[in-house]
């Protein structure tokens, strides 16, 4: 995909739907949900959010995220159950309509991050208990931890910032119950370790990523939402990250965390409205999504150039 190409496609990307026919809708911070009989449509439109705020829109990247979680929903299905029923369009998924558990469950393999939530912020100002955890003296930026830790996060609503906890924390507020988290913990780490396997199969690095979880009408305790996408994970290259960490920089990411670090350049960490994002940020994010994409599929992203809102209307029949 060529800067030509995405810049071509800036002016075509999908902001957001309403279709009224398609059932029930709920708007999140970068899904439009239609739920109806059971089942759900995940729309994922082209907005891309960071400190819990919605800002702007990326070309391709709602198709970008159904296909990869599309594709990791596959990968993972024996190691976890999940919501998937079929992708009957480019940015669509439709999903078994799940209780969920008002849990995001963060599993973190490095020492990293930047927004106020991460687990770097939190050591860098001294702290040594994060998320329940004893974090040990002498860790360094981007260094890998001796091993993943599940640090959950309040599921904050749209505009609201979530919030790290812990385990007892959770079971004492009874927010879940203490075998529902140990079990999806568990189940976490295992898809985690999956995730790692194969990315680094790719000459990649998963660094972390977050889980949200379900329960089917007959119990089942499923994964929602999406998974292993570069919205919800942090991918770093692996053939430079060492020699990168050798020189005092940081590894190069296939991720949501460039345009995080635009904003940050900018001063700005989530409070009021946001600055608009350059064409220059939207191309450049664009190509990471893709190349993430391609790396981990080990196939070529062809998107799919009509308009957005009349191809859905035919896909989805609204």
């Amino acid at each position: 995909m060529t800067d030509a190409a995405l810049r071509e496609a800036l002016s075509r990307t999908l902001a957001g739907t309403n279709f009224a026919s398609l059932g029930k809708r709920y708007e999140g911070k970068v899904r439009d949900t239609y739920t109806r009989d059971g089942t759900r449509l995940l729309i994922a439109t082209d907005r891309i959010s960071a400190f819990d705020r919605v800002l702007g829109t990326i070309p391709w990247k709602g198709q970008v995220l159904t296909q990869l979680a599309a594709y990791w929903f596959r990968q993972t299905t024996e190691v976890a159950p999940n919501h998937m029923i079929d992708v009957p369009d480019p940015c669509v998924m439709r999903v078994k309509d799940c209780a969920p558990f008002h849990v995001e469950f963060v599993v973190r393999g490095y020492a990293t991050g930047n927004t106020s939530t991460s687990l770097w912020t939190h050591y860098a100002r001294g702290e040594r208990n994060y998320a329940g955890y004893k974090l040990p003296e002498g860790l360094k930026k981007h260094q890998h931890l001796e091993a993943p830790l599940v640090t959950p996060a309040t599921k904050a609503p749209k505009g609201e910032h979530d919030v790290t906890t812990c385990r007892d924390d959770l079971v004492a507020r009874r927010a879940i119950g203490a075998e529902e988290y140990d079990a999806i913990a568990s189940m976490a780490l295992s898809l985690f370790e999956r995730g790692q396997a194969i990315a680094r199969s790719r000459g990649l690095l998963l660094v972390d990523t977050k889980y949200e979880f379900g329960r089917t009408s007959d119990g089942t305790i499923v994964v929602i939402d999406e998974i292993h996408t570069p919205d919800s994970s942090r991918y770093w290259i692996e053939s430079s990250y060492e020699s990168r960490l050798a020189q005092g920089q940081d590894p190069e990411g296939l991720d949501k965390d460039y345009v995080r670090n635009f904003y940050l350049s900018l001063g700005y960490k989530g409070d009021g409205p946001p600055p608009a994002m350059t064409d220059e940020v939207r191309v450049e994010a664009a190509g990471r999504y893709i190349q993430a994409y391609e790396r981990i599929t080990n196939e070529v992203f062809v998107p799919n150039e009509e308009e957005p809102i009349s191809r859905l209307e035919r896909t989805l029949g609204a």
